[in-house]
């Protein structure tokens, strides 16, 4: 083969645990009877609540195919790359196993918001049931100094509050705050989706819900804006430049001695799976000479009427869903192919490249 899927999962392969009926109809057609993959493939998912293994074997358990941790690649998998942060205190926000998902990216000392609470019990009191019921001495040794944000947490008052403590506190969230420190400390962010489906009828706030919460607290509070160190996740450049080294790596693997000229983005959100794939200058010295989107309408996309039958057809947005950091630009949000659902993605593909499994 010469070219390669980058797929989401979230509405185009599932919608919250419910598998989409067409997937594991496409996915029959991308492996052989031995179950080994035709093309090569990855899954590229802005959820970051959980190590690639166990987010392998969900796939493989949904789609009846078997799938590797190597073929996954979340939307913190290029904190990897962040080593110059892997020795520092790091706090961390999310839910899931942290711990367990910031030593897997090589951090040596993160911090969750539930241990700063435990550590600084005064800081946390928009909940009364949560208040101390005496009062304590805070101890906290450690200075942090830098906030990674995995993902949406779950109590979004206690996260929004003692990040801007860190933040406004230049890394010692039982002092004052100092204004004057700015900028501020090193903050990494995972994942920019504003929405995400479920088996909700209607989107549900995401990840970047929470960063525009986060972005103007903290310009309400200080008068100056948020700044990120790194933004990762779909649309960003730096993931897809991740998820096309991870193609390589498994045509190599399996001995495909054939250069990947073309990468089809298979996704089902204007904002994150389509918008700016101007990214594939950046891999000229690499393999990949083109990345083509295909959007499903089985997820966050779905225009409500039968699929254009001229899918050059323009579209267009009136609000702009995507990330404060990212310009806008209509013509970025114009898929290459719009089709019902993944079955016919991968069928459109193998038409277009002329490949007969």
């Amino acid at each position: 083969p010469s070219f390669g899927f980058l797929f989401d999962i979230d509405g185009v392969l599932v919608r919250g645990k419910t598998p989409i009926p067409a997937a594991k109809t496409a996915f029959q057609k991308l492996v052989n009877s031995q179950g080994q993959f035709l093309v090569p493939v990855v899954f590229v998912t802005n959820a970051g609540n959980c190590l690639r293994q166990k987010k392998a074997d969900q796939l493989s358990h949904l789609l009846g195919v078997p799938i590797s941790q190597d073929q996954v690649m979340m939307s913190h998998s290029p904190l990897r790359m962040f080593k110059r942060y892997h020795e520092k205190c790091v706090l961390v926000s999310g839910q899931g196993p942290l711990l367990d998902i910031a030593q897997d990216l090589g951090f040596c000392q993160p911090i969750t918001i539930e241990t700063l609470r435990e550590k600084h019990p005064l800081l946390d009191v928009v909940d009364h049931d949560r208040r101390p019921n005496i009062l304590v001495r805070e101890c906290f040794c450690f200075k942090i100094l830098s906030v990674v944000l995995f993902g949406e947490p779950v109590r979004w008052e206690t996260n929004l509050q003692l990040i801007i403590d860190v933040l406004l506190t230049s890394g010692y969230p039982g002092n004052p705050y100092h204004h004057e420190n700015y900028p501020h400390i090193p903050v990494l962010a995972c994942n920019m989706d504003l929405m995400w489906v479920a088996e909700a009828q209607s989107p549900r706030f995401g990840h970047g819900t929470f960063m525009v919460c986060l972005e103007n607290i903290y310009k309400k509070i200080t008068g100056k804006d948020l700044k990120y160190e790194a933004l990762m996740g779909k649309p960003s450049k730096l993931t897809y430049q991740y998820a096309e080294y991870l193609i390589r790596a498994q045509a190599a693997e399996r001995g495909w001695k054939q250069p990947i000229q073309t990468l089809y983005a298979v996704g089902d959100n204007l904002m994150t799976d389509v918008y700016d794939n101007s990214w594939e200058t950046e891999l000229a010295s690499a393999a990949a000479a083109h990345c083509r989107s295909v959007l499903v309408c089985t997820g966050v996309y779905n225009p409500h009427t039968e699929v254009p039958l001229d899918t050059r057809e323009r579209v267009t947005e009136t609000v702009f869903h995507g990330h404060r950091d990212f310009r806008f630009d209509p013509g970025l949000v114009e898929p290459d192919h719009i089709v019902p659902d993944v079955d016919a993605a991968v069928d459109l593909v193998f038409q277009l490249e002329n490949f007969a499994p």
